[in-house]
Parts: structure tokens; C-alpha cells; sequence
């Protein structure tokens, strides 16, 4: 049977292939070496210049190695760097080792165990729905958000409690949107009387073919399609939310289904390589099946977020926008690797808003399902090369005309990979010059 592709509208992407990133793994072992090849002190110590996603695996390390005094991590995209908090005490060793690994170590007030009380407190004493938070480690504090919809005693009430942490602790913002989960009617999977979007293709724990989604679609029905009121290709296994998350595991149905780990392209698709974990500051794009292609950055870890149908725990927050039909679209980096799946927020697409993601890492754990292997190795590139001088046009020639954005100039592009050209005017920039095109819905052209 031939592999089920979800459709995909308004706009395209490709990466030039899967992308192996062993970089971090070997940062420590060579933590003496400096970037020029010496040996000196100097410039064993200096911070390095690091690509996001191994700032990543290098956070994961150093909060292994600094235990207590880690107090969390970002990374700075200006300056390439990974930023790591530890709180003063007697860690000079550690402080050290982590310098030598390469990253920029500062000393901040607040400690994980206490931010996460903090947290905690919120949650005992301000669960309202509309409210937010998240850890902000470009701050050492807690990140407070309350939409629109949080007025009288429940502002009273949140604000209190936040004044009570303390100013060093916590701060606290107004969202002009409404939390909600972005389930719609419409295209893309379809259960329910719902749309979503598909995630990220995955192996369960049997061996058989299934795909992550957001679980607030897993509890909208058991069955889902992949065309409105057509048969239905694949039944929940799993579901998680309101909780611990928001996440659902969707078996096919037919357990010959081919189920590549890649990103739909519509004719031709980008490989996923890995699951990994987010950094706050680290660039992120979405794909969903309403607005298409979208880009932002990671703003928060381990967040809360109190929708009307319950509270969700442990998300990622961003500044990438999503509308109604979103919901369970991916969240991966330009290298290929899968981040998260849309969960919820407020704004949309016109107005921007924050956006909240369930890692995939902790559902990927939860339902015992792995991501990545050999499948279709090659479509990567393939779909790099082709797609750099095609879809980066096409795409954003189509996603102008669907947004009256006609390519815009640019707008709010941001180039990535080695071209360093961002949107000309054209919407797709198409002749990216390693095969690396993005366009987005907006009729942004990314290219590398």
C-alpha cells in the first residue's frame, strides 16, 4: 500500500536532507581545544559558536554535570552561543568544566528548585483558566501570562499571587488573544466534526506504523481520516489531555501503511531525523494544516497553561503563530529535527500571540513509540535540491496570493543556513544555493 500523505495547502518547505548532528556529543571530551585549533586557556574558556541544535545537546549535558547549580539554559542566536544560569556556592569545578564545554556561564539569583516552587505555587493558588506560565531562563524567572478573558477577582487573585513570589521571581504580562486549542473544522486529519493536522510519522512500540497528534484531538474521536467524510486510516491508541500534557498516539490501520519519519510536502517531503528537546531562544518553524509554514523562537519550558477545557502542564512556549486547525501540527528546527506539536494559544497568524507546544520528546516516551531510521533516507535531498529552486517560489507565489501578501518583501524573514538571503521580493527566493528553501504562509521566503 502506498505511504498515506496528509495534504498540505498554501505553502511548502524542504531541508536539504537528514542532518546528522554529532557536534555536541564530542564538545566535552574536546572542551580544551579552541576554535582555531590552539590550546590556549584563554580560548579553552571562551564561549563557542554553536549551531541550535547542538546548544541543545549541550544544555542536556551540562544539567547533568551541574546538577544543583544548573539553573537552566538559552540560546543566544545572535551571538551563537549557549547561555548557562548556575546560582553562587561552592561549584567552581563545575562552573569551569562548563566553560571548557563552551558555553557563556553566568551567575543568576533563582534556582531551578525554587522557580519551580514558585511554579507550583501559581498552580495551588491561581489556576484560573486564560493564565500561563513558563520558565524563562533568559530571565531566571517565571513568565506570567493572562489573556483577555482574566479580569476582576481571578486578575486580582493572579496578580496577588504573583506579587507574593516576589519581583525577583516572577513577572507578569497581558495577552490581548484567548487561550484555546486549535481545533477546527475543515481539511488535513479529520475526526470528530475536528480538524487537526498530522505531526510527526513514528514506529509504536510493536513495530507497527502510527503518527503523534495533539491529544485534544485523540480525546475529539477515536477514528480520523485523512479527507472530510472519507473512510477512516487510523484509530487512537493513546491520549493524553487535559494533564500531563497534550498528546495522542494514532495507529493505521492497515499495518502496511508506509509511515517515513519526514515532514509532508505534498510531491516530495523533508527528512526527520531525530526527536529533541527545545532551547529557549532556538529558531523554530510550524507546519499546520490551516496557515501552512511559520517561524518564530522558543520563549519558555516547562509551562503551564489553564485552557477552558482543563490544565495542560509541561509545554513549550513560542512566539510562532497558529490558527484553528493547527492543532498537532510539527515543530521542528532547519536541521531536521523534531521539536513539538501544537497544542494551544492565542493571537493568530495575523496579529502573531503565543503558541504552546507538547514536546515530543516526553510523548515520544509516554506512548513508547521511537522516531527517525533509514526510511526513504534520500527524499531529504532530493526534495532539498528540487525544492530550493521550485517550492521556495511556487510556495510563496501561492501563499501571497492566498494572504493578499504577494511575497511581501520579505517582511519578517529571517535568513537561515548558509545564503543569507532573506525573502527578495519574489516570496520564495527559489534558487537557494545548497537546496535549503523555506516559504512560509505569509508569503515569507526563508532560504539557505
Amino acid at each position: 500500500m502506498s505511504h498515506k500523505r496528509i495534504p498540505k495547502r498554501r505553502a511548502a518547505i524542504a531541508a536539504g536532507g537528514a542532518v546528522a548532528l554529532g557536534a555536541a556529543a564530542i564538545l566535552l571530551p574536546n572542551a580544551n581545544a579552541s576554535q582555531d585549533g590552539g590550546t590556549s586557556d584563554d580560548a579553552a574558556t571562551a564561549p563557542r559558536t554553536l549551531k541550535a541544535a547542538d546548544a541543545s545537546d549541550l544544555a542536556s549535558q551540562l544539567a547533568g554535570l551541574l546538577g544543583d547549580a544548573f539553573a537552566g539554559s538559552y540560546y543566544d542566536a545572535g551571538e551563537q552561543q549557549l547561555v548557562v544560569n548556575v546560582v553562587p556556592g561552592d561549584n567552581n569545578r563545575v562552573i569551569v568544566e562548563a566553560k571548557k564545554a563552551g558555553a557563556d556561564v553566568r551567575e543568576v539569583a533563582n534556582s531551578m528548585a525554587e522557580l519551580r516552587t514558585g511554579a507550583q505555587t501559581l498552580k495551588s493558588e491561581a489556576t484560573v483558566p486564560g493564565t500561563s506560565w513558563a520558565l524563562d531562563p533568559r530571565t531566571n524567572k517565571i513568565l506570567v501570562t493572562a489573556d483577555s478573558t482574566v479580569t476582576g477577582a481571578d486578575w486580582d487573585r493572579l496578580e496577588s499571587t504573583v506579587e507574593d513570589l516576589g519581583a525577583g521571581m516572577a513577572t507578569i504580562k497581558k495577552s490581548e488573544g484567548t487561550f484555546r486549542t486549535f481545533v477546527s473544522g475543515g481539511d488535513a486529519v479529520f475526526g470528530g466534526g475536528a480538524r487537526c493536522s498530522l505531526g510527526f510519522n513514528v514506529t509504536a512500540g510493536d513495530g507497527s506504523p502510527a503518527f503523534l497528534t495533539a491529544g485534544h484531538c485523540g480525546v475529539a474521536d477515536d477514528q480520523w481520516s485523512d479527507a472530510q467524510a472519507g473512510q477512516p486510516i487510523a484509530t487512537v491508541d493513546q491520549a493524553v489531555f487535559p494533564g500531563e500534557g497534550d498528546f495522542a498516539l494514532v495507529r493505521y490501520d492497515d499495518p502496511a501503511t508506509e509511515a517515513p519519519s519526514e515532514v509532508n510536502l505534498g510531491d516530495r517531503s523533508v527528512q526527520i531525523s531525530r526527536a529533541s528537546k527545545a532551547t529557549v531562544g532556538q529558531q523554530v518553524f510550524r507546519m499546520g494544516s490551516t496557515t501552512g509554514l511559520a517561524n518564530g523562537r522558543v520563549l519558555g519550558l516547562d509551562a503551564t497553561v489553564n485552557y477552558p477545557e482543563g490544565t495542560v502542564t509541561g509545554l513549550i512556549q513560542t512566539d510562532v503563530c497558529a490558527e484553528p486547525g493547527d492543532s498537532g501540527g510539527p515543530l521542528f528546527t532547519q536541521d531536521g529535527l523534531a521539536i513539538g506539536l501544537t497544542s494551544g494559544g492565542s493571537g493568530d497568524c495575523a496579529v502573531g500571540g503565543e503558541t504552546f507546544f507538547q514536546p515530543v520528546t516526553t510523548a515520544l516516551e509516554a506512548v513508547g513509540a521511537t522516531l527517525g531510521g533509514d526510511a526513504d533516507a534520500g527524499a531529504g535531498d532530493r526534495a532539498g535540491g528540487q525544492v530550493g529552486e521550485e517550492a521556495g517560489g511556487q510556495a510563496g507565489e501561492e501563499a501571497g496570493a492566498d494572504d493578499q501578501a504577494g511575497g511581501a518583501e520579505g517582511g519578517d524573514g529571517e535568513a537561515v543556513g548558509g545564503g543569507d538571503q532573506a525573502g527578495d521580493g519574489d516570496a520564495g527566493a527559489g534558487d537557494a544555493g545548497d537546496g535549503t528553501g523555506y516559504a512560509g504562509a505569509d508569503g515569507t521566503g526563508l532560504t539557505g
